[in-house]
């Protein structure tokens, strides 16, 4: 493995990018260490393509500095290719190659062995008989297939993902996310991009999420769905739909028919739901764990500079 790695596999200092006047990125500190799924959050425009055409050397910063594997991706970018696999969320190939001879082609350019080539395309439904055809004859599902093939082929140390499950099927979901796994459980690392938050929950163990550019946080998945709201659900026995909930109309109610569904903060769960017992007629009530998505757009909506304020999650 080339560089030095003893120190973190990815690592950004101040990375920042601008296009002219525009900002792509700006100040960017964030660190992933040997055998994580690290996920990127953030909606279209936050900045995470930028950040992670820096990190395969495809953009080079505008300040700041970027380290892959102890390695610059521009300057050392014929040393770091054959332990780096990408995917971008873009694919573009040439539409006249035969499947097999982009995926020849991309090993040519990684300059390394491909002893999974194979292996993946049969885990990954892609036949010799769709190989032999041309990719403008591919659907988006089977373009995405051959380029988490040429992403994994070579046994790369680092894999970066740009919204890697765009196009898969339900089963070839369950597929990648077994790729994941077996990548993390040798040892390597994996940074993805994803706008598909419950995709995100199953395989990252830690998130960095980007607002406008900057740094909000970087939490482990665990953390960032512990803080934030409980789902309470209440069903009346009256049958009855919206009325007046008293102190309890500050969560948010959602009403449906005679049900109500309310977000509370995690340390005001327990003398809520006695409360609400108490006063009103309840037939039936749940308590959720809040997903990531409602996690991620809490986050985002406030704007809160957890990282910048110093509450960054230690990783042990």
């Amino acid at each position: 493995m080339p560089g030095n790695t003893a120190g973190p596999v990815i690592e950004l200092r101040s990375l920042t990018k601008r296009y002219g006047a525009t900002i792509g990125i700006e100040d960017l500190d964030v660190t992933v260490e040997a055998g994580e799924v690290f996920g990127l959050l953030g909606p279209n425009g936050a900045g995470k393509t930028t950040t992670l055409r820096c990190l395969v050397g495809l953009l080079g910063p505008s300040g700041g500095r970027v380290r892959v594997l102890g390695l610059d991706p521009v300057a050392d970018h014929r040393r770091l290719a054959p332990s780096l696999g990408y995917l971008p969320g873009e694919l573009r190939l040439y539409p006249e190659l035969t499947g097999q001879q982009t995926l020849d082609l991309l090993a040519a350019l990684q300059g390394a062995p491909v002893p999974r080539q194979r292996e993946l395309c049969e885990r990954l439904k892609l036949t010799p008989a769709e190989l032999a055809r041309p990719v403008g004859e591919y659907s988006r599902g089977m373009k995405q297939k051959l380029g988490l093939v040429q992403s994994f082929q070579h046994r790369p140390a680092v894999v970066v993902l740009d919204e890697p499950s765009e196009g898969l099927d339900p089963l070839l979901q369950e597929t990648f996310f077994e790729l994941l796994a077996e990548e993390t459980a040798a040892g390597r690392t994996v940074l993805l991009s994803s706008h598909v938050l419950p995709e995100v929950q199953r395989t990252c163990g830690r998130v960095a999420i980007v607002r406008q550019g900057r740094l909000v946080t970087v939490r482990s998945v665990a953390e960032l769905r512990r803080a934030r709201a409980r789902r309470v659900r209440l069903v009346f026995a009256d049958g009855r739909g919206a009325r007046p909930l008293g102190a309890a109309e500050r969560w948010s109610p959602r009403w449906e028919g005679g049900r109500v569904e309310l977000l509370v903060p995690p340390d005001e769960v327990v003398p809520a739901v006695r409360s609400l017992l108490a006063e009103l007629p309840v037939a039936d009530l749940t308590v959720e764990e809040a997903g990531l998505d409602e996690a991620f757009l809490d986050l985002y909506r406030s704007g809160e500079d957890l990282y910048r304020s110093g509450e960054q999650e230690e990783r042990p």
